[in-house]
């Protein structure tokens, strides 16, 4: 029997976009008020889904702390009240768009959970904004 859980966290984190290889006006065009090179900052909301076979000795897909804990020491903890585009590896040559920081949330994240389970990532920007990957 497949189930789906999800566990939800969140983070605080400022970035800003654009291309270096573009000028200015270019960056404005397509970022916008994002391209503030004073950084701008967002509350993230995570949401990470697990599915798998039900465990028949304790009804578990995952345990659920552990899950947590995974987030907290390879997420929330690299990037909760962090410049992304400064403190960040990934983002030092990776535009830190929402796109962008849910395929590196799922990458570190792929790392330390089994491959028995499917994992997706969703990630909200604003209330109004957000990303899901991988995508169906």
């Amino acid at each position: 029997m497949k189930v789906a859980v999800y566990r939800k966290e969140h983070f605080n984190a400022a970035h800003r976009l654009f291309n270096p290889d573009w000028n200015k006006d270019k960056n404005d065009l397509y970022f916008g008020k994002c391209n503030n090179p004073n950084y701008h900052g967002h509350n993230y909301e995570l949401i990470v889904k697990i599915v798998g076979e039900t465990n028949k000795d304790t009804g578990y897909v995952i345990d659920m702390k552990e899950l947590s804990d995974i987030i907290k020491e390879n997420v929330i903890r690299r990037f909760d009240h962090k410049n992304l585009n400064l403190d960040v590896e990934e983002f030092k040559s990776l535009n830190p768009t929402a796109e962008n920081i849910a395929f590196v949330i799922y990458n570190l994240l792929r790392k330390k959970i089994d491959t028995k389970y499917d994992l997706k990532i969703t990630l909200y920007e604003t209330e109004r904004n957000f990303v899901e990957y991988p995508a169906d």
